[in-house]
């Protein structure tokens, strides 16, 4: 089905398929197959319902990310989980506040590395609402921790991350599986969109909830969490599976029905039949991949998949490391240095802007591509950080911020510069990247670990920022300023585009070693010129085997052993199986 008033623009270009016939196409033509040429629409009802509420798992993220910094400053929260001081007040020393708070995050990465092998086996639904209710129980443990009991709710928060850090690795790699190639990198970015919704809520609720001087203050918000699980959990189940699991566990109607209602097309349009000859070639070559450990160990082994696992990790790590958080954590002094006094209201500022300029990213990447606009991000990123901790280490005075309200009123305005410039760029599009990175043969355990990756550094950020900034006061954002402009030039040296690029285009980019520079120009070559991850480790396989049977039949031979000098004899000939692979 067509949104209507979509229905007589053009729709942005997709990958020449004229020139690339594949053999399924050929073959159909044989049969006397007519393929559907009609106009592919940008987007259908359906793919624009489904990219948002599977998106939710983003808001789980976000709401349960930015509820906790609001929980640190509540009365009632700090009278049962905080030590008590000399004069009779409550405060949360820098080792607690870091536990409550980080422990998220290493369940989160552990959670992330769980989910990879379990989604290979039960499908990437099934794991979202499986993990869904791992969520709860988490949330059960840190609603009902009584006084006192602060490690309880430290470690309901570390079993609520397996569920959070899950959700991270599963919803992007089910959207960047099931979204219409041309509005793959769009409807990936809505996850990063509903991250930033879910820390806004969050913040929004702690302003209306923070008042109240009983449990209510901190359980209510920590209770709504509850129907963002069980949203997610049980509507996923309304949904399709991913086309791609689906065909490669023998499903290849019901994948290629869900190809076709998420496109808008018939099944035999030349897009459909396209796309899934490229997965059909996939899975010939992934029958020989081996499950387990010595799954773990090919795929470190396989071509170019060191280089794209290093890569995936390193963006996600730098995603942390563009000092995002940082202006999160600071942003109850800087405010308070233009006059701003309620440290909810400052938050709420922060995540208005957040979320507001996120919606910027989805029309970005679409138009601007993925290298072009992580490249600008990081530069507006390294300005703004430059002149923030300028401005913070030598004209704000950091004891008593009002006494200079000029440079606090600075700091407001490039803080708020920064987060448009992450929320539009490299908020949104790591994801995205890291889920057209890797061929499906590996997709799960690789994204697990680049996941896994970004959930270690929010923890190391999350645990030290308080120790350092305490050091070196607005000095550490100089830190954050030269990892962006590391990050800019690991993207230009390193990192493919994939606008309007199938994932499987995206592999044979990597495996042909096309520069990343000259990446926005490639056009894939003839189907008998191609090369993929699984073809490759095919032959891999295919040569080791012959390797074998050649020192075997030799081995035999000098044994004196008739029958098989003639088998050797035709391997030299170029006749036999190992001259197929070479």
């Amino acid at each position: 089905m067509r949104i209507p008033f979509l229905s007589k623009s053009k729709s942005p270009p997709l990958t020449d398929l004229t020139r690339e016939s594949t053999m399924a196409e050929r073959e159909n033509e044989k049969r006397g197959i007519t393929l559907d040429e009609s106009r592919v629409p940008w987007v259908t009802w359906r793919s624009a319902l489904l990219g948002a509420f599977v998106s939710i798992g983003g808001v789980i993220f976000g709401y349960d990310t930015g509820q906790i910094s609001g929980f640190l400053e509540m009365k009632n929260f700090k009278h049962r989980f905080a030590q008590l001081k000399p004069d009779g007040t409550y405060h949360f020393n820098n080792v607690r506040s870091g536990l409550i708070v980080s422990m998220l995050s290493i369940g989160t990465l552990i959670g992330a590395l769980l989910a990879g092998p379990l989604t290979d086996r039960i499908g990437r639904k099934w794991s979202i609402f499986f993990w869904c209710i791992i969520l709860h129980v988490g949330l059960i443990i840190q609603i009902s921790s009584p006084a006192g009991k602060w490690y309880q709710f430290m470690m309901g928060r570390f079993v609520t991350g397996f569920g959070v850090g899950a959700c991270s690795l599963l919803v992007p790699m089910y959207q960047g599986e099931i979204a219409p190639r041309h509005i793959r990198g769009a409807m990936v970015c809505s996850y990063q969109l509903f991250v930033t919704l879910g820390i806004f809520i969050a913040y929004c609720i702690n302003f209306g909830t923070e008042h109240l001087d009983s449990t209510a203050s901190w359980r209510i918000p920590l209770g709504i969490t509850f129907l963002w699980g069980l949203v997610l959990g049980i509507g996923i189940l309304l949904f399709p599976e991913s086309p791609r699991f689906d065909y490669r566990h023998g499903r290849v109607d019901r994948a290629r029905r869900t190809m076709s209602k998420l496109y808008g097309i018939p099944e035999n349009h030349r897009v459909i039949v396209h796309e899934i000859a490229e997965i059909q070639e996939q899975l010939d070559a992934e029958k020989g991949a081996r499950g387990g450990l010595r799954g773990w160990f090919e795929m470190f082994q396989a071509p170019r998949m060191l280089y794209r696992i290093v890569l995936g990790v390193t963006l996600q790590a730098l995603q942390q490391l563009t000092g995002a958080n940082y202006f999160f954590y600071y942003g109850t002094v800087i405010f308070n240095g233009a006059g701003i006094d309620n440290t909810y209201v400052t938050q709420m500022i922060l995540g208005g802007v957040n979320f507001g300029t996120t919606f910027g990213g989805l029309y970005v990447i679409e138009h601007f591509g993925r290298r072009k606009s992580l490249i600008a991000g990081g530069i507006w990123m390294f300005i703004c950080f430059m002149v923030f901790a300028s401005v913070g280490h030598f004209s704000l005075d950091v004891n008593t911020p009002r006494n200079t309200p000029g440079a606090g009123k600075a700091m407001v305005v490039f803080a708020c510069l920064f987060i448009t410039g992450f929320a539009m760029t490299w908020g949104p599009m790591v994801w995205a990247i890291v889920a057209e990175l890797y061929p499906s043969r590996y997709r799960a355990r690789a994204m697990a670990m680049a996941t896994a990756s970004n959930w270690l550094w929010n923890f190391l950020i999350g645990f030290f920022t308080p120790f350092i900034t305490g050091d070196i006061d607005f000095a550490y954002g100089y830190v954050f300023a030269g990892c962006l402009f590391f990050a800019v030039i690991i993207v230009y040296f390193f990192v493919i585009e994939g606008k309007d690029k199938t994932l499987e285009e995206m592999d044979m980019m990597y495996i042909m070693r096309v520069p990343p520079w000259k990446s926005s120009k490639w056009k894939p070559p003839e189907p008998e010129n191609r090369l993929t991850t699984d073809q490759l480790m095919d032959r891999k396989v295919a040569k080791k085997y012959n390797k074998e049977e050649e020192r075997s039949a030799s081995k035999k031979v000098s044994e004196g052993v008739p029958g098989h000098t003639h088998a050797e004899t035709a391997d030299d000939a170029g006749t036999g199986p190992s001259s197929h692979f070479s």
